[in-house]
């Protein structure tokens, strides 16, 4: 990753185009099955169980984000999962329904190639998603995740657990599985797609474009009116009226006048400063900038203090690397007429060291921020706000 804020954005998946999201091509993607890394020390089944409800989290997302300055992390992905409960959102605060691993290769591996891969489409289309990984670990069906459990019945499909060997068993490996243990290998076919994944998307990044020209000149013409629009705007907030600023404000005295401005409060001023970050780049998915600018809070309310923020296991301190923004939500599917999946930002701090010598995954921290009750949430089109 570049210096500087890097912005993400969701990009649908083209017809065709989804070898492009394999692990071969090291892909920074939303939903679907995690495509892993290292194929050696992958996060258990317990180690991915919701923090409240203790099921089984889905695959989130991904980014890689190597290290240029150090060959232990050539290769670098961050992997995200969340609980698919909606009620396992409802508190603020570290893990809860959510965790996320690191994982890193140095150049020489035994898993990839020295050269990056061709950005051409393969030759030969790709298989179905892989049962097992060349290490021999074997995957769920269903989640993609490390799958230690097999089917008491043909021994062959693999799974987490009894929730996704219920949840598979349902969508068809009951007939499937007589196939199998007559030895066909037809059925052994792992679905693209089940209602238990989020959707998927590729992660396109791009550098977030500075708020003034890079020659730092600002035309004064345009300043002004940008002062004055603004100003204008601010004045029809505060007086909440139909007619115009002026007519209003004839009509009140000195006491309700500086009741009014007093009433923007500092949680006010966070939530607009958070809107105005975004303004210019609304369907922004992730912020990535890793020990630098820190995040773009939404609220005032539950900003983690340094001391909520645990060091790494190998002691150092962690440090902001990314944030996952509202956004994300109106790609996953989760509106339900009860209560759907939801955050205000997810933020992700990881070892300031890079530790890890090994290609294990090592567990990092997340933190959940929500919108304070006071503001308004952002609307499924964040574009129709910024064009207001």
């Amino acid at each position: 990753m570049a210096t500087g804020v890097e912005l993400g954005f969701a990009a649908a998946v083209e017809p065709g185009g989804s070898w492009r999201l394999r692990s071969t091509y090291f892909p920074s993607k939303v939903g679907g099955r995690p495509a892993w890394l290292g194929e050696a020390g992958l996060p258990g089944p317990a180690a991915l169980r919701c923090g409240r409800c203790q099921k089984p989290c889905a695959f989130l997302l991904q980014l890689y984000a190597p290290l240029p300055d150090r060959p232990d992390a050539f290769h670098r992905t961050l992997f995200v999962f969340a609980c698919r409960g909606a009620a396992c959102y409802r508190l603020p605060g570290p893990r809860g329904p959510l965790c996320v691993f690191r994982n890193q290769l140095p150049r020489q591996n035994d898993t990839y190639p020295e050269e990056p891969p061709p950005e051409e489409l393969p030759p030969e289309p790709l298989a179905a998603p892989p049962a097992r990984l060349r290490s021999g670990a074997t995957l769920c069906r269903v989640c993609g995740c490390l799958g230690p459990g097999t089917c008491g019945r043909c021994r062959r499909a693999a799974y987490c657990g009894r929730e996704h060997q219920e949840l598979d068993w349902r969508w068809g490996h009951r007939g499937a599985c007589r196939q199998l243990t007559a030895g066909g290998d037809s059925a052994d076919a792992i679905p693209e797609h089940n209602e238990f994944l989020f959707p998927e998307y590729e992660v396109l990044i791009e550098p977030e474009e500075p708020e003034f020209p890079a020659d730092g000149s600002v035309d004064t013409n345009d300043e002004q009116e940008a002062v004055d629009t603004s100003k204008g705007r601010k004045e029809q907030e505060e007086v909440g009226a139909t007619g115009s600023a002026s007519e209003a404000f004839q009509s009140l005295d000195e006491e309700t006048l500086e009741a009014m401005a007093k009433h923007e409060t500092e949680e006010d001023k966070i939530f607009q400063a958070f809107k105005e970050q975004i303004a210019a780049e609304p369907e922004q998915i992730i912020r990535y900038c890793r020990g630098g600018k820190g995040p773009v809070w939404v609220s005032g309310e539950n900003i983690p203090k340094e001391e909520d923020i645990p060091d790494c296991l190998c002691g150092a301190k962690r440090i902001f690397e990314f944030q996952i923004m509202p956004q994300l939500l109106n790609h996953l599917e989760v509106d339900s007429l009860g209560e759907s999946i939801d955050w205000g930002t997810l933020v992700v701090y990881t070892c300031a060291d890079n530790c890890g010598e090994s290609s294990e995954y090592l567990e990092e921290f997340i933190w959940k921020q929500d919108f304070s009750a006071g503001s308004a949430q952002l609307p499924a089109n964040p574009s129709a706000e910024s064009s207001e």
